[in-house]
């Protein structure tokens, strides 16, 4: 083994929060297995923090000034781990631009700023690495990127919040409401303290803005995606999807359609036989879909200090063996056309108040669906819609809500 380290390479972590602390205990903890796949010595010589770390080692490679790391020569590797946009935009250029290889599990940095970033470390001859940013500990991007390469990617479809998804597998098995779960989830610490990112879907919906990027070559902008998120299911949303022998997870979709790109990320009825369903807690899961591959499935824990940490950990050992290479990633700035939704094709369960009157208005509306009705909620019915294009069911529940009271509306897969 010793022999085998010829080399360090010295690496910089900026922010010692949850997933910057599960990297210092990764590289402390693993430096054998890691400096012999690195083929060379891992050394961190620096953390940048605005707090004092005390009581904890940390402190004697902590600084709180970024300077030291972009002027320091030495430091060949620069980890972002900090969080939101403007400030580590500004390092991780910054780094890039003084020729340093930069690794990020910053998922809203990627979704933001990833074009431009990629277009600097091609021009210094760098390596700017994200496989963290989507899917925590899965290796979902490298395989998208490196393994995938001989296929045509036809769709991208996962569970990519473990909040979320841990509130409904909660709701589903313990019989929850939503507020319960998500005040026992944040003080779990699988939801922030300020939730808004995750159970509104903005968080899934920059990652597969990120995986339709990597999938189809071009820049995807997360602001044109739709997006729902779960804070308006409710235990009666929960008690349908039991009777129609389903689930309800918040998924994020992007379908490569003969006529463009699609993508949404939504609360959905998936069927028990559907592999996603039994998908639970805070675990994620991708499936990726090649035109000569097929489908392949990617699973694991979708957050965490260390499953993160262990994604942040494989992008500096890619870093250190290309150090003198630049690695290409098939991502252009060049703007994706995200198609409207209204073209498509859904079904749905659509939630009525009313009785037999109001089914039956609900039937000459969609002609094609089924009325089901459960024991926990005497006052109302559900349509299960045949499929729709998003546009047509979107103006049918409009035109059943001028005279009667529609509470919920939650998709469902639409194989024809």
């Amino acid at each position: 083994y010793d022999n085998l380290v010829k080399d360090m390479v010295n690496i910089a972590i900026l922010g010692f929060g949850t997933v910057g602390s599960g990297v210092y205990e990764v590289v402390t903890k693993n430096s054998k297995v890691i400096n012999r796949k690195a083929g060379m010595e891992i050394n961190i010589k620096y953390v940048l923090d605005l707090r004092e770390f005390p009581e904890h080692e940390v402190n004697k490679v902590l600084t709180h000034n970024i300077d030291d790391i972009l002027n320091d020569d030495s430091i060949q590797v620069v980890v972002e781990v900090m969080g939101g946009v403007d400030v580590p935009y500004k390092f991780v250029k910054g780094a890039l631009e003084k020729g340093k290889h930069v690794v990020t599990s910053n998922k809203a940095l990627v979704a933001a700023k990833g074009p431009e970033l990629l277009h600097i470390e091609k021009q210094k001859n760098v390596n700017f690495l994200f496989e963290a940013s989507v899917g925590g500990g899965i290796p979902i991007l490298r395989s998208m990127s490196r393994s995938l390469t001989a296929d045509v990617i036809l769709e991208v479809m996962g569970i990519l919040n473990g909040t979320t998804n841990y509130i409904l597998t909660e709701m589903t098995e313990n019989d929850l409401a939503f507020d319960d779960v998500l005040k026992t989830a944040q003080e779990l610490g699988y939801a922030e303290k300020d939730p808004t990112a995750d159970v509104e879907g903005y968080d899934a919906c920059r990652k597969i803005a990120i995986l339709s990027s990597l999938a189809y070559g071009k820049t995807a902008n997360f602001e044109e995606i739709l997006t729902e998120g779960i804070t308006k299911i409710t235990k009666i949303d929960i008690c349908y999807a039991k009777k129609c022998k389903s689930v309800i997870k918040l998924v994020g979709v992007s379908k490569n359609n003969p006529e463009g790109i699609s993508a949404f990320v939504a609360p959905m009825l998936l069927p028990k036989n559907h592999p996603l369903s039994n998908v639970n807690g805070s675990f994620n899961a991708i499936f990726v879909k090649g035109n000569m591959v097929g489908d392949l499935m990617f699973y694991g824990r979708g957050a965490g200090s260390l499953p993160t940490a262990s994604a942040v950990v494989s992008d500096v050992i890619a870093a250190a063996r290309h150090k003198h290479l630049h690695v290409d990633v098939d991502w252009t700035a060049e703007k994706m056309e995200i198609l409207s939704n209204d073209h498509m094709k859904v079904k749905a369960l659509v939630r009525i108040a009313g009785g037999e009157a109001e089914q039956k208005k609900a039937l000459a509306v969609f002609k094609n669906g089924e009325i089901i009705t459960i024991d926990e909620a005497k006052d109302e019915f559900a349509v299960i819609t045949g499929i729709e294009t998003e546009k047509t069911l979107s103006e049918k529940i409009e035109q059943l809500s001028k005279d009667m009271e529609v509470r919920n509306r939650i998709r469902m897969e639409a194989s024809e």
